[in-house]
Order: structure tokens, then C-alpha cells, then sequence
């Protein structure tokens, strides 16, 4: 469950970047353009504001199940067409579903864009949702929890702990659902989901590359332009009631060595220019992990050795609340008490002595570093604005937040610690490790649909 990731995946190096376009469509679609001209390609990504946290009690998992049905087949383009027309126009295609949004994209030459935004626009309406279909497709989603989450320990553990962390909150189901919901789910569940979150009016149209942004809304108005756009379901804004205590679990799993993860609530960024903690508790984190030298790998794998591997991470980017998490596997002779009282004197230190100025410079050196790769990834780019205009914040905040991020003084730090890493705040989940299993375990691989 390790995910350092400085301010989630959200930042953006102000350096050497091209203008960033948008026009809302009479439908209500968002259309937002980056033009990249240094290779023939392009990007399409469509995110939907409709994820796992929108579900109701008893369908957990249909947003991802649904992302499955996607891929089979509309009145005019058979089960399978889609994916075999963007293979052979020699593109790859996916999609992704989180807790905040569902996404879909294809990367191909700049000359088919035409193709890609044609079939993507066709399923955002003509989608058929067979129950022959469905009935294939829900025992694949199945299986995916099996090897994902059911057969995989520290999967389990994660799983567990955010249900425990979360008790009024929608985060505390997991995106893939839990498996009695799925063994229940029909294809009318799906349809549903479908029809009331699959509209223009929902989602955000991102387009990255060596393209023209006049020639993009053009193509998006011919495309897209003329479905139509759905009164939306009204959300509910969840909340989650203040902790009374720390709270701990244990987790029995086939695995070889125990592992501890420390989770303590934490906010996350609503106002990009006023609020502070979200980019303290990023550099906290950056301090505490993310290279060699940061001081939990410093101090607890390489100088104490009670640990053969520990991290920290935190997100400050999403349409609900956060935690700011520590994980780790003990080394061989320790125990689990000896790796959380070790984890614990490091937190202790920032609170009690603050951080150092060569470490604030460490953790800038390695943001800015970070933004000058993704650049690179014309992908990443639009990966970046399709989050931030899903959860809300609007891409114009990439460029703020960065600026935001280098300004984080070590008080702030040693104050953000001081408030958020009290055991009120703190959810503790272990795995007991079982003996395994003398069957192979399932190959896995990245997420497919």
C-alpha cells in the first residue's frame, strides 16, 4: 500500500508549458485542449464524475463493472469492434475507475482522432447493455477481486483498513465492490448507473497532443455536440464524524511476513490558495519517504534495521476526505509492536524538533524534478488536467499548487504534524500472516477490460 505521491498526481512544473484551451459545449460537455507539438500523436480521455463514492447500499462495484460493459458494443459498433478498430488504426485503448471519477482514453496518431472521438461519443449514448453480456462480464470482475484483492495480502489489509477508517463515508467500500454485491448484481443495476450518470453535462472532455484547439472543438461539437445532456441524480455531500479513539484490526491472511499500515485522517485541498495543511502534510510525507536518504528508509531499514521496507504517503487531491499513511514490513527478529513504536519515535521527532531547511530543499528539489519528467508523457498531462477538472478544483490550479507546495515553511510542517498524527485520528490494521497455500497463485497483470 505504498503511494507516495507529492500533492496525488495532481502538479504541474510551470515550465515550458503550452496553453491549455476550453469551451463548454451547449450540452454541457467540458472540452479542454493541451497542445503538445513535439510528436504526431494524441490523446482522448472522457472522465465521467461518476465513481465508486457514488454508488448506493448493495450495488458496490457497478461503476467499475459498468467500465467493463463499455467495451460491448453499441447499436452500431459490435462487442469487441471498438477495442479491434482502435488496435487497427494502430492506438491502444483503456479505461480506469476510482473512488472520484471513471475514465476512459486512447493514445493513436493525430489523424485518428476523428475515429477515436467517433466511438467514444457513440457509446457515451448507445451503449447496449445485454444480459448475456453482463452475465460473462460480471464473473471477469469476479475474478479480478480474487487475485486483486482476495488473494493478495496486503491488497486485503488495505481493504480492511479503509472500511474500518471509514464508517459513514462512502470510501469505506471498495471500488471493485465487495463480493456479495457482485454475486447479486444484474444488468439492470448497470443500466441504471449508466443512464444517470453518462451524459454530456457529467463529463469532461480532455485532448492532448499535436492537434489544433480550433480543430478539436470542432470535431467535439460534430461528435459530441448533439447528444443530449440528462438531469443528473442530486449528490449527497458525505461527511465522516470525528474519530472517538484509535482504532486497530487484525487481518489473517496467507502470507509470508507480517505488514503494518498506520492511517491517520487527514484533509485534503478544497481552496487551492487558502488552504496550507494539504501541501504541509505533501512535504511532510516527502520527508518521511520518497528517496534513499528520506528519514523513515534512513532511519529504520538502514541505521535501526527493524524494518525491511516503510513508507509514507498521503493524497491531497480527491472529492472526499484523505489519510496520511504509514506502512511497513518488519525485518526478521522484529515485530510488528517493535515497527509501529519505531514509526512512531520518527513522527515523535517532527513534532517535538521540527524538520530541517535541507530537507524542505530535498523534498522541492524532487517535486520539481518529478514535473519536469511528466512533462515528458503527453499522457500524464492529461491525466492531470482530466483529475483536477473531475474532482473539482479545475486545471487552471495545477501551476498555484506547485508554487503553493515550494513556499511550505518547516513550521508548518512541524505544525500540520502536530495536529493531524494524534491517535484519535489513527486506524491501525496488521496482517497475521497465515501459512500459504501450496497452489500457484494467479498471474496478475494491469487492469484490462
Amino acid at each position: 500500500m505504498r503511494f507516495y505521491w507529492v500533492l496525488g498526481c495532481v502538479l504541474w512544473a510551470g515550465l515550458a508549458q503550452a496553453e491549455v484551451f476550453e469551451k463548454t459545449l451547449s450540452n454541457g460537455l467540458k472540452v479542454i485542449v493541451k497542445e503538445d507539438h513535439r510528436a504526431p500523436t494524441v490523446v482522448q480521455q472522457i472522465w465521467y464524475r461518476a465513481g465508486s463514492m457514488d454508488e448506493k447500499t448493495g450495488t458496490t462495484g457497478v461503476a467499475h463493472v459498468l467500465e467493463h460493459m463499455m467495451f460491448k458494443g453499441t447499436k452500431s459498433v459490435p462487442v469487441g469492434e471498438f477495442s479491434r478498430r482502435i488496435a487497427a488504426a494502430g492506438g491502444r485503448e483503456n479505461a480506469f475507475t476510482s473512488y472520484d471519477y471513471t475514465a476512459y482514453f486512447q493514445q493513436l496518431h493525430k489523424s485518428k482522432l476523428p475515429l477515436a472521438m467517433q466511438l467514444e461519443a457513440d457509446r457515451m449514448h448507445n451503449l447496449v447493455l445485454s444480459e448475456k453480456e453482463f452475465t460473462k462480464e460480471i464473473k471477469v470482475v469476479m475474478e479480478e477481486r480474487r487475485w486483486r484483492t482476495d488473494d493478495d495480502a496486503h491488497s486485503l489489509v488495505g481493504e480492511r483498513l479503509m472500511a474500518t477508517a471509514y464508517q459513514e463515508h462512502p470510501y469505506h467500500n471498495p471500488i471493485i465492490g465487495w463480493m456479495n454485491d457482485l454475486e447479486n448484481m444484474t444488468y439492470l443495476d448497470a443500466q441504471d448507473w449508466y443512464k444517470a450518470w453518462y451524459a454530456p453535462n457529467n463529463a469532461t472532455l480532455v485532448i492532448a497532443g499535436d492537434v489544433k484547439a480550433s480543430e478539436v472543438f470542432a470535431l467535439a461539437q460534430r461528435h459530441y455536440g448533439k447528444i443530449p445532456k440528462a438531469k443528473l441524480p442530486k449528490i449527497k455531500v458525505a461527511g465522516e464524524q470525528p474519530q472517538l479513539g484509535i482504532k486497530r484490526i487484525v487481518v489473517k491472511a496467507p502470507a509470508e511476513l507480517p505488514y503494518l499500515i498506520m492511517a491517520y485522517h487527514a484533509p485534503t485541498m478544497r481552496d487551492v490558495g487558502k488552504d496550507w495543511k494539504p501541501y504541509a502534510l505533501s512535504v511532510l510525507a516527502g520527508v518521511l519517504d520518497g528517496s534513499e536518504s528520506a528519514r523513515l528508509n534512513k532511519t529504520l531499514v538502514r541505521d535501526q534495521q527493524v524494518a525491511i521496507s516503510v513508507g509514507a504517503g498521503y493524497d491531497s487531491t480527491s472529492r472526499g476526505p484523505s489519510q496520511f499513511t504509514l506502512e511497513g514490513t518488519p525485518a526478521s527478529g522484529k515485530t510488528i509492536a517493535e515497527l509501529e513504536t519505531a514509526i512512531r519515535e520518527q513522527l515523535q521527532a517532527v513534532v517535538r524538533d521540527g524538520v530541517s531547511e535541507e530537507e524542505l530543499k530535498r523534498v522541492r528539489a524532487q517535486v520539481t524534478a518529478s514535473e519536469v519528467y511528466k512533462l515528458d508523457s503527453v499522457f500524464y498531462q492529461a491525466m492531470q488536467i482530466g483529475q483536477m477538472e473531475s474532482i473539482g478544483l479545475g486545471h487552471q490550479a495545477i501551476p498555484v499548487m506547485l508554487k503553493k507546495l515550494q513556499a511550505v515553511t518547516a513550521q508548518q510542517v512541524q505544525d500540520v504534524a502536530r495536529e493531524i498524527l494524534v491517535d484519535d485520528h489513527l486506524t491501525v490494521a496488521v496482517l497475521d500472516p497465515q501459512p500459504l497455500s501450496d497452489k500457484p497463485k494467479k498471474a496478475g497483470g494491469a487492469h484490462a477490460h
